[in-house]
């Protein structure tokens, strides 16, 4: 009763009418339509030149602090799918004397080119498609201006299609056109629909004079959005299609502040700061509390108001220090009627940070292997048909390509034999990226060589193909993963002669594959001879076996050679028989790649770093593999490349640096007193202490490394750089960053990440222990990470190079805080 009454009420209040001319929407100077609640975005972001649609371009729409419709722009299909046709983007025009931006727009493949303008309208925003030719008869009854609108958003709310009504389904179950068995069928239609007409917080209103189609796009893919489409008509030039915009905009709305801070707490005697994101309307003076949490209840032990930061993109900052406070015990920040979870401040408060990652996230990415929890099969040994030689002049769609040759011993489409071992799935998909793999190698030896987690709590059979969690072997847990990549790195060079970019699905049907990795491919090695249902002497002839992309890459190459060599200081010991097999393939890779010219091959992001940067690499490793001057001297003679890009080779060059002589050390010195000027500087240029990057995938992956390459340079120069440089980008992944408090890492942290774009991310869950990118920020001003859509990748994708850099930062930061990681 209570609910209803305060429903009720809120519906009275939300229904008053807030003044027309404060309510009116205003081309800003960042470009965008904007009122207090309501932005519009035209074309400020463009699709992912990299992956095709995702989800962010065209016209999109902030509503009330949270981006709820993308892509508004000229499709060819009425629900989108990630590789389906996009237009190229042909320019941006802003008039803001008249308050309107234009984007034009073209189809090269059909010669059509259209303008998308739009303009702010009171309330309204205006937008309409001109076009500078009629529809080119192909595209007549397909070419339709598009919105999208997020699901998650509208889950449980309702629509109005003129005079019908419906609900927002929970999940997909509408029939599809019989056309092709693939196009949705509408939801409603009409020329006038109200999304959440009972939602003042999400109630958009659109009117047009043609029919409007609302769509549900997760019929068709289960990243698919709502859809709002109307087809553009035939044998029409000029103005062709208008559409009015309304996204309610409550009177007086403020967007809660935010308490940006550690889901794990601190540790006693280092920096203990609360960042405190605000609305630029928000003026309410207020202090920030830490507040104790004891057996009896609770107490304030400090109070103050927030030091003043500044703006930073679209909110306001200001501090909370409570570096003061070390008493070992539980706390919890508030700040107005924001209150967080609770965390602790205690010495071992890193102590149990990394373990998920290790017991769960890196057992359950394992490829040929079935992965058992208790009663749960993560998946089952998947892949041990692998592979079959990609085709030559061959691009992928997943940034891969074959050159005009092999470089192998194999034809195109014969199977390569002894592929079929070790290795993990990339990252949210199943593939075997070679760059990844031995970029995992080195942050599990590095993190082995320096702390010595012995930690053994999964069971790894390989005689059996099977990994069980939470199951010791009395084996280091971090050793047998070590054993596991490089396995796979072996292979390569065993079955190829060289590091090969990779190993993926030819077909994009089995790409979006979403479940257990072993379904995607029969298990059966593909013989041609055999008919499409035919098995026969552990053959079959389904054309499903992935590929094993095979161009050579000296960049990737020496890569593969740092893994290897890495790999086996760390395994000696524990399996001498593979510790010497890699020792040995590192250095004839190593010396074979002395003997020519570099491959150049580069394509996409599977074809290693930098040249310079994994020849650096390599080089360091072999030094502390094997101690031979001639990898000091390779080291010597790339000094330039180390000075001009010093912040790239750190953690190579001071691994290497106590097997390198008195000069090169000096040198080295001096180019990190430099380095640490720098540094210095970014670290002010935003209230959270890290580099904050802005490209399309987000930053958590260089904050991490950026850590460890600071935890290097703070152990060799502690007069350069403290230990906060390293406990700054933990503290940022643990939720000290902007849009949110959560933890970016599964299951660490009172508050972390529930919904990721890991191999589950269909029933919208998590793996533990898995590292998602963060923070993405999209033009001009919004930073952005999804808790309740996991598809969007450069936001939420696990990446399991990550989660070895991980490894090593957690371990990091309780030896510096703690002196011991074990």
């Amino acid at each position: 009763m209570q609910k209803r009454l305060t429903l009720a009420l809120l519906s009275i209040f939300l229904a008053m009418p807030a003044s027309k001319a404060d309510a009116a929407l205003q081309l800003n100077d960042k470009e965008y339509f904007e009122t207090r609640g309501v932005n519009w975005l035209v074309f400020s972001n463009w699709y992912d030149g990299l992956f095709s649609d995702s989800k962010i371009s065209g016209m999109e729409l902030v509503h009330h602090g949270r981006r709820t419709a993308t892509n508004g722009d000229v499709r060819l299909h009425a629900t989108p799918e990630q590789w389906d046709a996009i237009p190229a983007f042909q320019g941006r025009e802003v008039d803001p004397d008249a308050g309107v931006v234009r984007a034009t727009s073209r189809y090269d493949d059909h010669d059509f080119e259209f303008t998308i303008e739009a303009r702010g309208d009171g309330e309204a925003i205006t937008v309409s498609v001109h076009l500078p030719e009629p529809l080119p008869k192909a595209l007549e009854g397909v070419a339709g201006f598009n919105l999208e609108f997020l699901p998650s958003a509208y889950f449980g709310r309702a629509f109005i299609a003129d005079d019908a009504t419906g609900q927002f389904p929970l999940y997909p179950t509408g029939p599809k056109e019989s056309v092709d068995g693939v196009a949705p069928v509408p939801l409603a239609a009409g020329k006038r629909l109200v999304l959440a007409p009972g939602d003042p917080e999400r109630r958009v209103s659109l009117v047009s004079d043609v029919e409007m189609a609302l769509y549900d796009g997760r019929a068709k893919a289960q990243n698919g959005w709502f859809v709002v489409r109307s087809l553009l008509p035939s044998e029409r030039s000029g103005k062709v299609l208008e559409w009015s915009l309304t996204a309610n905009a409550i009177e007086g709305w403020t967007r809660a502040p935010v308490i940006a801070h550690s889901q794990v707490g601190y540790a006693p005697g280092f920096h203990k700061v609360a960042v405190i994101e605000r609305d630029p309307n928000d003026t309410d003076e207020g202090e920030a509390r830490l507040v104790r949490i004891g057996a009896n209840g609770t107490e304030t032990v400090k109070s103050a108001t927030p030091e003043p930061w500044g703006r930073w993109k679209r909110y306001d900052y200001a501090t909370f220090d409570f570096s003061d406070v070390d008493t070992p015990g539980l706390y919890r920040l508030e700040f107005g009627d924001v209150v967080t979870a609770p965390f602790r401040i205690a010495s071992d408060a890193y102590a149990n940070t990394w373990q998920p990652t290790l017991d769960v996230f890196f057992p359950v990415q394992m490829d040929h292997v079935l992965v058992n929890e208790a009663y749960r099969v993560w998946h089952g040994a998947s892949h041990l048909d692998d592979a079959l030689q990609a085709p030559v002049n061959h691009e992928h769609f997943d940034l891969y390509a074959q050159g005009p040759t092999t470089e192998s011993p194999f034809q195109p489409g014969e199977h390569i034999p002894g592929l079929n071992v070790g290795g993990w799935y990339d990252a949210g998909d199943y593939d075997i990226r070679t760059q990844t793999q031995y970029s995992a190698v080195l942050g599990l030896v590095a993190t082995w060589e320096t702390f010595r987690p012995e930690r053994d709590n999964t069971l790894v059979d390989y005689d059996r193909k099977y990994v069980d969690l939470h199951v010791p072997d009395g084996r280091p847990d971090i050793l047998q993963q070590i054993t596991h990549g490089a396995l796979q790195l072996l292979a390569q060079h065993e079955a190829v002669g060289h590091a090969i970019p990779g190993i993926i699905v030819p077909d994009l049907s089995q790409y979006t594959h979403l479940g257990d990795g072993l379904t995607m491919t029969d298990n059966l090695v593909y013989d041609p001879d055999l008919g499409e249902l035919e098995v026969k002497g552990g053959r079959s002839g389904k054309f499903d076996d992935r590929w094993a992309f095979t161009s050579r890459s000296s960049a990737l190459n020496y890569g593969s050679v740092a893994g290897l060599a890495a790999a086996s200081r760390a395994l000696r010991g524990f399996d001498d028989a593979l510790a010497d097999k890699a020792l040995a393939t590192a250095l004839r890779a190593w010396e074979e790649e002395q003997d020519h010219e570099p491959h150049l091959f580069r394509h996409g992001n599977t074809t290693g770093g930098s040249l310079e940067g994994e020849r650096i690499r390599a080089n360091a490793e072999l030094l502390l593999a094997t101690g031979e001057s001639r990898f000091a001297d390779a080291l010597r003679a790339d000094l330039s490349t180390i000075e001009s890009q010093f912040a790239f080779h750190v953690v190579p060059v001071l691994k290497a640096l106590p097997k390198m002589d008195q000069a090169f050390r000096e040198q080295v010195r001096s180019m990190a007193e430099a380095h640490a000027e720098r540094w210095a500087e970014m670290r002010t240029a935003n209230p959270f202490g890290v580099l904050i990057t802005e490209g399309g995938w987000a930053g958590n992956g260089a904050i991490i490394n950026i850590a460890v390459a600071n935890w290097y340079l703070h152990k060799a120069w502690p007069d350069l750089f403290s230990a906060e440089d390293v406990l700054g980008g933990l503290n940022y992944v643990f939720g000290t960053h902007p849009d949110s408090d959560i933890s970016f890492v599964s299951a660490v942290g009172a508050e972390s990440k529930r919904v990721a774009y890991g191999m589950n991310r269909a029933d919208f869950s998590f793996i533990a222990g898995g590292i998602v990118p963060g923070v993405l920020i999209l033009k001009p001003d919004l930073p952005e990470n999804k808790e309740d859509w996991p598809f969007l990748w450069g936001e939420n994708e696990y990446v399991i190079n990550l989660g070895g850099s991980y490894l090593f930062l957690a371990h990091a930061a309780n030896e510096l805080v703690n002196g011991d990681a074990r």
